[in-house]
Order: structure tokens, then C-alpha cells, then sequence
């Protein structure tokens, strides 16, 4: 998931921006989905996406703060998950040197 997003320590980066990319790992029991072909037994991974967004919405100083409302968020509108895995990169972060992504990675198991 790619999105323009106002997170930084620096002043600058509340105000111009920066390219976030958003990868997950979710884990649960999609055995029912396996049988039934419903949408109804499985994660949508369309509602998926507009929790990322809606907490990405939101500003903060640090990735690790952003990763950790998103997996907060996450269990909260998904309570069948089990387990996550969750990177967050800021794409050509405001470093003196040329860098391609600064990223972080949280992984949580649930239950």
C-alpha cells in the first residue's frame, strides 16, 4: 500500500510530505473461506486497506508510533487475526546522503 502522508521529526515533513509504503503479513484460520468461497469468512482485504489509511491519515513524529496504531487498529477491526507482520518504509527519507527508504518492522502475535 503507497501513500502520501505527513509523518517526520522535522517541521518540513509535517507540511511538504513523504511516500510511505505499507506492507503486511496477516495471519488467521481461513478454513471456513477455504469451504465456503464467501466473502463473509475470510479478511477483505479492501477494508484492510481503509483502516492502513485512516490511521496513515494521521500525523506523527515517528513510524513506530504510525505501526503501532495501524496494529492496534488492525486487531480491533479484525479480531480473527492471529498474527501480524507489518513494515512500514518512508521513501527517500530528508537524510544529508542519498537513501532509498528508511523502514521499521513490528511483528505480533494475538491470543
Amino acid at each position: 500500500m503507497i501513500f502520501h502522508a505527513f509523518h517526520g521529526a522535522l517541521p518540513q515533513e509535517s507540511i511538504v510530505g513523504n511516500t510511505f509504503v505499507v506492507d503486511l503479513l496477516l495471519t488467521a484460520n481461513l478454513s471456513q473461506a477455504i469451504m465456503s468461497d464467501c466473502l463473509e469468512d475470510t479478511i477483505n482485504y479492501a477494508e484492510v486497506f481503509d483502516v492502513v489509511k485512516e490511521e496513515m491519515a494521521i500525523p506523527s513524529k515517528l513510524l513506530e508510533h504510525v505501526a503501532g496504531r495501524i496494529m492496534s487498529s488492525l486487531k480491533d477491526n479484525f479480531p480473527q487475526l492471529q498474527e501480524v507482520r507489518l513494515k512500514l518504509s518512508k521513501l527517500n527519507p530528508p537524510f544529508s546522503g542519498e537513501v532509498h527508504s528508511a523502514s521499521i518492522i513490528l511483528n505480533q502475535r494475538f491470543g
